[in-house]
């Protein structure tokens, strides 16, 4: 077959991401899994003895710490085994142990914090204060105290800890289903060439000048989740029913409540996305008319709504768009570009290239004993490099925090996390509409920005709708089919398309199978409405860091050192965004709408340039 992906085993080395910087063998993560087995009973030693002063505290605090960030390096490596070749037997039976393992962990230290609540926070804070062991904990007991009414006795808290494995199964099952047992029919171009369909080329597929290849990659792709529909939607169904369940038996008022009181979000944070995103519509119905006019359609299909509005595809190698990466960061130090330039191209961070097997998707991950890697594939066009910018926007946040932080401050939620990724984007984006004045470039350049925001204004946008409303039915006790859920979801789509989408019966069943098409998304409780949230703050803040303004490149820098331990909106706020507002949203979708008017300037400009001439 024309464009087929290599087997893992003959992609190129250089371009894989270094395993061995986890674990040299693959024998140390069986030792390491061992490892962590052997040191629960002595977790459990601990238990009735918290109260007998700061350093047997300080003793728990450091024994947790050693178990759980060996667990995180198992994790990590787990992760990048399965990733790159979800056929891999050993690597899903890693995974399988590793859930079970980690609520085996889960459990054994889930008396600690009930324990220490019994011992009173006035007692802890007085012990902060008086031991240098324990002195830097004063942020975690504060966020203690927030959420004391929410934690169960000893017993209970173990317990919800072992039921973490068992409910954890639709995740599991979902992702085999996709990554594993869908097997698609090739995209076919206008010329009879064909295309692997797979995990890793959809997205590159659906760009394709071919509207042919569009076309049947689009088809292919959706037709096969909507064979697996009903298999999608029980495991849907049993990964909303795990999130309520976990909800009430914490006490919160609903699953959005315990999704974002713990993180101290304030849930009109959420609402404010849903709302300004609803308001704002009308931006993306104007860009669905320039982007059909662009490509001189008659109608825009749903298969047209990424397509290359230039014929001559911008090639992008790797090196070359971790160049122009590097160039849109500069702003952020010279020391923050040669750190990031290191891990890209010599300590091999990055997993590059697609191959048969890699799941879909882009990550970054890593722990405090690791460094950061980058999951992608990568395509040879501005959009794989806007997806590198993001992931390495991550990394370097990890990179940051891991090298301040302690252990216990050491992860940030997915709120701070959107904020660095998008801000790679905004700060590269922004470069090269300054330096690249061929209006064919920027053509490209405000295509790859629509694109971002697409997935980040509107998809997700759309997919928290699609989960709340979810989420809410089944509070009320009602049933998920996948009738119903390809239903919600393409209305909430075809609300976003409005008029200028022209969209079939049968491709209203493709369009309304995107929630299935997110393997992972919508098993983490109100985890999407955050990329908006996340677009929106660099958006906010890249004017003054792109300008060189050293009081906000240091400020922003703060915020990437911070980690955990700031409360979300605490950090942002210090780096000079305030998201309980909903103005930065507000803001974003201008930026969005001046966007569109300058990608309608420009199309026109070349549309004139093209004309014959009628002179004689």
């Amino acid at each position: 077959m024309a464009n087929s992906l290599p087997a893992r085993s003959e992609v190129d080395k250089r371009f894989t991401w270094n395993a061995e910087r986890v674990f040299p063998e693959e024998s140390g993560w069986d030792q390491a899994v061992d490892g962590i087995v052997a040191s629960l009973p002595d977790l459990a030693e601990f238990k009735g003895h918290l109260g007998d002063g700061p350093d047997t505290l300080a003793d728990w605090f450091d024994a947790n710490e050693r178990a759980h960030r060996l667990i995180t390096k198992v994790a990590v490596y787990t992760t990048m085994s399965y990733s790159v070749d979800v056929g891999n037997q050993l690597a899903s039976a890693r995974t399988d142990r590793l859930r079970t393992v980690a609520a085996q962990l889960s459990a054994a230290a889930s008396f600690a914090i009930p324990e220490m609540l019994g011992i009173g926070l006035p007692k802890l804070r007085e012990w902060v204060a008086g031991s240098p062991r324990l002195a830097h904990l004063g942020h975690y007991f504060d966020r203690l105290e927030k959420l004391q009414e929410h934690i169960r006795s000893s017993e209970v808290e173990e317990l919800l800890s072992q039921a973490s494995d068992p409910l954890a199964t639709a995740l599991s099952v979902h992702g085999v289903l996709a990554n594993t047992d869908l097997k698609f029919a090739p995209a076919v171009g206008a010329g009879g060439e064909l295309h692997e369909v797979a995990q890793g080329t959809i997205a590159n597929l659906l760009t394709n000048p071919d509207r042919e290849v569009r076309r049947t990659a689009f088809e292919s792709y959706a037709d096969q989740h909507l064979a697996m529909k009903h298999a999608m939607a029980a495991s849907l169904a049993g990964g909303i029913k795990r999130d309520v369940f976990f909800a009430r038996a914490r006490g919160y008022s609903s699953s959005l409540a315990a999704a974002l009181e713990p993180a101290h979000i304030p849930i009109e944070v959420f609402h404010n996305v849903v709302r300004t995103f609803r308001e704002n519509a009308g931006t993306w119905h104007r860009y669905w008319h320039i982007r059909r006019r662009a490509l001189g359609l008659e109608v825009l299909k749903p298969y047209d709504l990424r397509a290359q509005l230039s014929p001559n595809v911008l090639k992008v190698p790797y090196g070359e768009a971790v160049d122009w990466i590097s160039e849109g960061v500069a702003p952020l130090g010279e020391d923050y570009v040669e750190i990031m330039r290191r891990g890209a191209l010599q300590d091999r961070w990055v997993d590059v290239y697609p191959n048969k097997g890699k799941r879909m998707g882009a990550f970054s991950t890593g722990s405090m004993d690791t460094p950061p890697f980058v999951f992608m594939s990568y395509n040879d066009d501005i959009y794989s490099m806007s997806t590198l910018a993001h992931e390495l926007g991550h990394s370097m946040h990890s990179y940051h925090t891991r090298g301040t932080q302690p252990f216990v401050y050491s992860n940030y939620g997915l709120f701070q996390a959107e904020v660095a990724s998008n801000m790679h984007q905004a700060l590269t984006r922004r470069h090269l509409l300054a330096t690249k004045t061929d209006p064919a470039f920027q053509v490209a350049v405000i295509e790859e920005a629509m694109a971002n925001f697409y997935r980040y204004f509107l998809i997700m946008p759309s997919l928290a709708r699609f989960e709340l409303e979810v989420h809410e039915r089944v509070e009320r006790g009602e049933a998920l089919t996948a009738e119903t859920l390809n239903g919600l979801m393409a209305e909430l789509l075809l609300e976003a398309y409005g008029d200028e989408v022209d969209v079939s019966d049968r491709d209203r069943e493709r369009v309304g199978s995107t929630w299935a098409q997110f393997h992972t998304h919508l098993y983490s409780n109100f985890y999407v409405y955050q990329y908006a949230t996340g677009i929106a703050a660099a958006d906010h803040l890249v004017q003054r860091v792109a300008a060189g303004d050293r009081k906000a490149i240091d400020s922003y820098r703060a915020f990437l050192k911070s980690g955990g331990s700031m409360y979300p909106l605490e950090g942002l706020r210090m780096a000079g965004v305030d998201m309980t507002s909903p103005e930065p949203v507000e803001a974003a979708f201008a930026t969005l709408a001046s966007m569109v008017d300058r990608l309608e300037k420009l199309t026109l400009t070349e549309r004139s340039a093209s004309r014959p001439s009628r002179e004689s």
